[in-house]
């Protein structure tokens, strides 16, 4: 290359740089999606089971109980999970009814037949994202990837509470700036992949089936206030309808009295 062509290059370059960049308008911010609690879970639900994704909605007194059917009905024979977590805390305390309880309490080169032959793995969720439809999954030392991922069936316990609006709320509120694990998550259905022909398939890189136990106590104590209040109204309307029979019977006993008087001055006459 010429000198001359060379040179001018690194003007042009070295102008550019020295230019400053005037400050242009700002973006508007993005609208914020709000939902209610209720709203949450729908959207939630909806949008995962749109990605094959089985959902059920149950509460912290009958999530072992949903567990358990959801698991017999597919024949489940061995569950692994983390001992050290409040779920597997509340595993080992649940009694019959659960398949065999596989610990995953060891390192992971101590248990890879154990793990690579288990039929299903349970964790918990840091969260989900109800605009996304995504669970947000956490790995750590009480819960290793490798037991959402290497199980064909993979169970998740979401807690309502910990449901957020959208994917912007969640990194805010938890200043995910300020510190991630080695491993996050979002997951909003079973594995799947497709190859050159765009034949869909599930289970490739991962677990085949995913089912979600979104544990909402709010939401029961809400139907069992309405049953309540329905109670209530009932209530009142056996009451009231108590009070028209006596009326009834009340007008009745009158116009039993008024006839007994006529026959009786009739009588005299």
């Amino acid at each position: 290359m010429n000198e001359q062509p060379r040179e001018r290059i690194f003007a042009r370059l070295n102008a550019a740089n020295r230019q400053r960049l005037t400050n242009g308008p700002q973006a508007a911010d993005m609208p914020a999606k709000k939902y209610s609690r209720p709203e949450k879970i729908e959207n939630l639900k909806k949008l995962m089971e749109a990605m094959r994704t089985e959902v059920h909605v149950t509460d912290t007194a009958h999530w072992l109980n949903k567990l358990a059917d959801v698991l017999k009905s597919r024949s489940v024979k061995t569950l692994l999970y983390g001992p050290r977590t409040e779920i597997g805390a509340a595993l080992q305390q649940a009694g019959n009814g659960l398949p065999e309880l596989v610990p995953f309490d060891r390192e992971v080169e101590h248990l890879k037949e154990t793990v690579f032959n288990v039929d299903a793995g349970i964790t918990s969720t840091h969260g989900a994202i109800a605009e996304l439809g995504a669970l947000i999954l956490w790995s750590s030392a009480e819960e290793p990837r490798q037991i959402s991922l290497v199980p064909p069936i993979h169970v998740c316990v979401l807690l309502a509470d910990n449901i957020y609006d959208t994917f912007l709320e969640v990194m805010q509120k938890e200043n995910w700036a300020g510190g991630m694990p080695t491993n996050a998550f979002l997951i909003s259905g079973p594995s799947k992949t497709a190859d050159i022909e765009l034949t869909l398939a599930f289970g490739v890189h991962g677990p085949k089936e995913l089912i979600v136990l979104v544990v909402d106590d709010e939401g029961l104590a809400q139907e069992v206030g309405s049953g309540n209040a329905e109670g209530g109204k009932t209530e009142k309307r056996e009451e009231g309808r108590s009070r028209i029979g006596a009326d009834e019977n009340r007008d009745s006993e009158n116009e039993n009295e008024q006839g007994d008087l006529y026959r009786s001055r009739r009588n005299e006459l």
